[in-house]
C-alpha cells in the first residue's frame, strides 16, 4: 500500500517519533526517515510504501502522531 503523507497537525511535532514511525513502516533506514520527516514538517508531501501486513497499524500510528495522509494504492 502506498501512502502520501500530507502534513502534521501536531502543535509540537515529535521529530524523533515521526522518523521512527516512518522507518518502521517503510523500512527506509534512519537517515532517510529523518530527511523525510524534515520534508514533511516543512509542509511538503512525502510518499512512502507500507507492507500490507502493517497497513492497519500504520494508519493508527500516523493518526496518533497527527499526520494527515491519503492512500494512493
Amino acid at each position: 500500500m502506498k501512502l502520501n503523507l500530507l502534513s502534521c497537525d501536531a502543535q509540537r511535532p515529535d521529530k524523533r517519533a515521526i522518523a521512527k514511525c516512518i522507518d518502521e513502516l517503510s523500512n527506509v533506514g534512519a537517515s532517510l526517515a529523518n530527511e523525510l520527516t524534515e520534508i514533511l514538517l516543512e509542509g511538503d508531501a512525502v510518499a512512502i510504501e507500507v507492507g500490507d501486513k502493517n497497513s492497519g497499524s500504520a494508519l493508527r500510528a500516523l493518526r496518533k502522531l497527527d499526520i494527515d495522509y491519503e492512500i494512493i494504492e
